[in-house]
């Protein structure tokens, strides 16, 4: 007897030390985890967007013309005790994808890491970038033009607010004076 209840004892004191520990993780009181207080202050820029939303993300057919509008569901979530954000998109298409979202404090810079379920690559896309004085979450990764013309594929979080927010992914040159939406997405807090 005295051997069950000592086991109980280890099982329940490490289960409290646990918790105690990562007491910024997802959790049934806080389904979408915390920010951990010591982690950058910048990770509070994704703060308006930790929760789930529905959204409708539109992007360009191989014509240029806009498809149909898809929806699907985006939820953003703390992770690794709260040092960083997770994004995940459940689309009606199956096509489904997530981000990994870390702030550098030495770069002062955001660096997003992309998967998707449509393949599994060996190195995965990152793009990065900064939070504007106008609120707005800009993030950018090099990639040439159709053409060949040297740019960035530029990714934009913007009209931040408690209710949602909107999305845009655009090609565009060096010093950004040519402009081409191919994808765009518009949510709504649940």
């Amino acid at each position: 007897m005295r051997t069950f209840l000592f086991v109980i004892f280890i099982f329940i004191s490490s289960n409290i030390y646990c918790q105690n520990l990562y007491n910024f993780e997802p959790s049934e009181q806080f389904p979408f985890g915390k920010l951990n207080p010591k982690a950058p202050k910048q990770l509070a820029d994704f703060e308006p967007l930790i929760g789930k939303c529905e959204c409708s993300s539109e992007s360009r057919n191989p014509d240029q013309t806009w498809a149909k509008p898809i929806k699907m569901t985006w939820q953003f979530k703390y992770i690794m005790n709260g040092m960083a954000i997770q994004d995940e998109t459940l689309k009606e298409d199956g096509r489904h994808s997530g981000s990994i979202r870390q702030f550098n404090k030495d770069s002062l810079k955001w660096y997003v890491h992309y998967y998707s379920s449509g393949s599994a690559v060996p190195i995965l896309p990152a793009w990065e970038g900064t939070k504007k004085e106008n609120g707005n979450i800009i993030l950018y990764r090099k990639q040439k033009a159709p053409n060949g013309m040297h740019g960035f594929y530029r990714l934009t979080f913007y009209a931040i607010n408690d209710k949602g927010y909107k999305w845009i992914g655009e090609w565009v040159n060096k010093d950004e004076t040519i402009v081409f939406p191919t994808w765009k997405i518009s949510c709504v807090k649940m």
